[in-house]
């Protein structure tokens, strides 16, 4: 059974730091394309930021590109999400996703569907 699990959300000041992370089990991590995404109250869920398995390719949402960072660490079976310089429009609950097959990646946009996600984490960022 997969589990994917974030974790690192909370409130932060504008122009602040946080790192999301996210643990997958119960699936090849190394294998797997992974994702964040975050959805705010009233608005469409969207695509942040995702990751190749093997990290050679990175994709970013406009509004965080420049800002937001994408890594993962195979070795932990872990994915993280580096969030600089927050702006309160960043305030969402964000979702860790991984694919739905090892060696496949179908985007980061706000349609993609299938594969793992997990419950999400909270970020707040107050002006």
């Amino acid at each position: 059974q997969v589990q994917v699990v974030e974790s690192g959300g909370g409130l932060v000041q504008a122009g602040g730091s946080l790192r999301l992370s996210c643990t997958a089990s119960g699936l090849t991590f190394p294998n797997y394309a992974m994702g964040w995404f975050r959805q705010a109250p009233g608005k469409e869920r969207e695509g942040v930021s995702c990751i190749t398995w093997s990290s050679l390719s990175t994709i970013y949402g406009p509004s965080v590109k420049g800002r937001f960072t994408i890594s993962r660490d195979n070795a932990k079976n872990t994915l993280y999400l580096q969030m600089n310089s927050l702006k309160p429009e960043d305030t969402a609950m964000y979702y860790c996703r991984a694919e739905s097959r090892p060696y496949y990646f179908s985007g980061c946009s706000s349609t993609v569907a299938g594969g793992y996600w997990g419950q999400g984490a909270q970020v707040t960022v107050s002006s």
